[in-house]
């Protein structure tokens, strides 16, 4: 009953494994580091495909989607109106806004009457698949060419609104 079950293959290429004797060449493995070094002088004439990242840039395709940026209009004030038509399209359920209404005074902060107190986007969950680009209908969110940027805590990777609206740029220059 025992040797049933061990002619049972159920992938049908059981294969039986043999002692075979080695020879003394075989057993010195002299062929076989013959081979690794043959294969491994092949590889140190190829060209190499290591870029040596701080003094090189990796060309990127032109299609690359990198970090977000929240754009300003001409005058300087924030486009996103907090519509949340970005958050909605985010497969990745990673941005979060709180609208609030504009005060007085900060007509030239913010180009509507509502805008987003709060945005933040998680990177750790963001996909970069550009749709919260797509959704935006004030062409307010982006996603640039830079890398998102290394850190060491979770809490590195939430940027706010301080990491993603646009800086102005200075005027006295």
């Amino acid at each position: 009953m025992a040797t049933e079950f061990q002619k049972i293959s159920l992938s049908g290429r059981r294969v039986e494994a043999s002692n075979k004797v080695m020879t003394f060449t075989e057993q010195l493995y002299l062929p076989a580091i013959i081979k690794g070094m043959g294969i491994t002088l092949r590889h140190f004439f190829k060209k190499k495909v290591t870029v040596q990242y701080p003094e090189q840039k990796r060309e990127f395709s032109p299609v690359f989607r990198g970090r977000h940026i929240l754009m300003r209009d001409e005058v300087g004030a924030e486009r996103c109106t907090a519509c949340g038509l970005c958050a909605l399209a985010c497969p990745a359920e990673a941005i979060t806004m709180t609208a609030a209404e504009r005060n007085k005074g900060e007509e030239k902060l913010y180009r509507e009457e509502k805008y987003a107190a709060v945005y933040e986007i998680n990177m750790l969950r963001c996909i970069f698949c550009g749709l919260c680009e797509e959704a935006c209908p004030k062409e307010a969110i982006f996603l640039t060419e830079d890398m998102v940027s290394s850190d060491y805590k979770r809490t590195g990777f939430i940027y706010g609104k301080d990491k993603l609206v646009m800086p102005l740029e200075d005027k006295a220059h």
